[in-house]
C-alpha cells in the first residue's frame, strides 16, 4: 500500500498518527488504482492568538474601533491575511468591565459574530476569561456580596449558553491565585473571595460554566508559575472541581524564559495529568523590562520601539520556545499575545507584525515551523486495489482530491482507518 509519510524528529512523535484512508466516490464505491491529492488544512494542535483586533473586521463595522488596549489597526484586510494564514485559534476578549459597562447591556452580539467569523475560517474560537478581579464592572461595587456572587452567577450562565456552539473553550477564572489578596484597585469579586476563598471561587466558576454547557472546555488560568499555583491545582482536585486543562502565561517583557524554565515549568504542571495550554505568550522586539520591575503593569514608557536587533532576537527565541513546546507531549495549545505591535499590551513591541502591518522576522520564523516544518503541502499518492493508501503525518484535518473532486479526513489519536468520500468542488 502507497503511503504518504512526513519526515520529522523523533521528539515530534506524539503530534503524529498513522491510519489508512479509504477514498470514496460520490457513490460510496472506492476510487481504486488512482492518482489522489492528499493535503493539510490544519492541525491540531492550537496554535493560537488574541483576535482582538479583527472584532470590527467581523463586523463590517467601516468607522475606526480601537480593541481593548488602546490599538486601532487601520489595515484589518491584511492583518486578517496574516493570521489566518497562520493561526487556527484566536481568544476573544470577555473583560467584564468593558464588556457590559452598564448591567444588562452586554456587547454579546458583536462577540458572537466574531466568534462566528472565525469559525467560518476554520479557527478554534476561546473566551478570556468569565471570572477575574480585574476589569471587574464598577457597577458591582455597590452590591452586597451575595448579590455579587449573583451577578457572577448570571454573568457566567448567560455567556456561556449566548455563545454556545461557536465558543467551546473558556478560561473559566484568571489569576486565582493573587485573587484575594489584590489591591491595584477595589473590586467586588476580590472582596467576595476574601469571604468565601480561593476555592470556592474556582468551583463558583467551574460548576457555574459547565452547568450552562457540559460540553464546554474549562480552564484554570494563571500568571503564578510558583508552588501556590501548583497547590491551588492541588486544591481543586482535591476538592473534586473538575478542570480540563491548565492555562499558564508567560508574558516575556523581561526576557526569554530560556528552554531549561520553560521545561521546568511544563514538567511542574504536567504531573497533574491534564492538558496544558500555553495562553499568553509575549516575546519583544525591543528593549527589554527591567528586571526589578515586579508588576509588568508598572512599566510605562511613552514610545517603545521595534529595532534590528530586537527582531532578531525575538525570531530566534520564538523558534526555540514553539519548538519547546511543541516538543512536549502535555502541551495542548499555545496562544501568542498580539498578532501586532499597534495596540499591544503595554504598547510593548510583542506583536509578530509592525505597526505598518509589515512582517517581522519572528512571523515567518514562526509560519516556517507551522506551515512548513511540521505541515503536509500538496502530495499526490496512488490509492490501492481497495482505493485506499497510508497517511503518517501530523494530527490534524487534511483533504483529499481526485478527479476534481474532494473530501475530507481527520488525522486523530486511536484512528487506525478512516474514509473520505469525495464530493463535487
Amino acid at each position: 500500500m502507497h503511503e504518504v509519510v512526513v519526515p520529522r524528529p523523533d521528539r515530534y512523535a506524539h503530534r503524529t498518527s498513522r491510519t489508512v484512508v479509504t477514498v470514496l466516490d460520490a457513490a460510496g464505491r472506492p476510487v481504486a488504482d488512482a492518482q489522489v491529492q492528499v493535503e493539510q488544512r490544519r492541525h491540531e494542535f492550537g496554535f493560537g492568538n488574541i483576535g482582538f483586533d479583527l472584532i470590527p473586521l467581523a463586523n463590517h463595522e467601516r468607522e475606526v474601533r480601537r480593541n481593548v488596549f488602546g490599538g486601532a489597526h487601520e489595515n484589518l484586510e491584511r492583518l486578517a491575511e496574516l493570521y489566518l494564514d497562520l493561526f487556527n485559534a484566536a481568544t476573544l476578549p470577555f473583560y467584564w468591565r468593558s464588556f457590559e459597562p452598564e448591567r444588562g447591556r452586554p456587547d454579546t452580539a458583536r462577540l458572537r459574530a466574531t466568534a462566528e467569523w472565525f469559525a467560518a475560517h476554520g479557527v478554534m474560537v476561546k473566551g478570556h476569561p468569565l471570572l477575574w478581579h480585574t476589569l471587574a464592572p464598577q457597577w458591582l461595587l455597590p452590591l452586597s456580596d451575595d448579590e455579587v456572587e449573583a451577578a457572577i452567577r448570571a454573568r457566567i450562565t448567560r455567556d456561556v449558553t449566548d455563545f454556545a456552539g461557536v465558543i467551546r473553550t473558556w478560561d473559566a477564572i484568571n489569576e486565582a491565585v493573587i485573587l484575594p489578596v489584590f489591591t491595584a484597585e477595589e473590586n467586588a469579586v476580590t472582596r467576595l473571595a476574601q469571604r468565601e476563598g480561593r476555592l470556592a471561587m474556582v468551583r463558583l466558576a467551574f460548576e457555574t460554566a459547565r452547568a450552562a454547557d457540559p460540553g464546554v472546555t474549562l480552564l484554570l488560568n494563571d500568571f503564578n508559575m510558583s508552588p501556590p499555583y501548583e497547590r491551588l491545582v492541588e486544591e481543586c482536585l482535591a476538592a473534586g472541581v473538575r478542570i480540563d486543562a491548565l492555562g499558564l502565561q508567560s508574558h516575556m517583557h523581561q526576557g526569554y524564559w530560556g528552554e531549561e524554565k520553560t521545561l521546568d515549568v511544563l514538567e511542574r504542571f504536567s504531573r497533574f495529568g491534564l492538558p496544558l495550554h500555553m495562553t499568553e505568550t509575549t516575546l519583544l522586539s525591543g528593549h527589554l523590562m527591567p528586571p526589578e520591575i515586579e508588576d509588568l503593569n508598572d512599566y510605562q514608557v511613552p514610545d517603545w520601539p521595534s529595532t534590528p536587533e530586537g527582531e532578531e532576537r525575538q525570531a530566534d527565541e520564538v523558534v526555540r520556545h514553539y519548538t519547546t513546546l511543541f516538543a512536549h507531549p502535555a502541551v495542548q495549545a499555545a496562544t501568542y499575545w498580539g498578532l501586532t505591535d499597534d495596540g499591544s499590551w503595554l504598547g510593548a513591541p510583542s506583536g509578530f507584525v509592525r505597526r505598518d502591518a509589515t512582517t517581522k522576522p519572528s512571523y515567518d520564523a514562526l509560519h516556517a515551523l507551522v506551515k512548513g516544518e511540521w505541515w503536509l503541502p500538496a502530495h499526490a499518492v496512488a490509492t490501492d486495489a481497495a482505493g485506499s493508501f497510508v497517511l503518517d503525518a501530523y494530527r490534524g484535518d487534511y483533504t483529499v482530491t481526485a478527479a476534481g473532486d474532494v473530501g475530507s479526513v481527520t488525522l486523530a489519536a486511536g484512528s487506525p482507518a478512516v474514509t473520505a468520500r469525495l464530493a463535487p468542488r
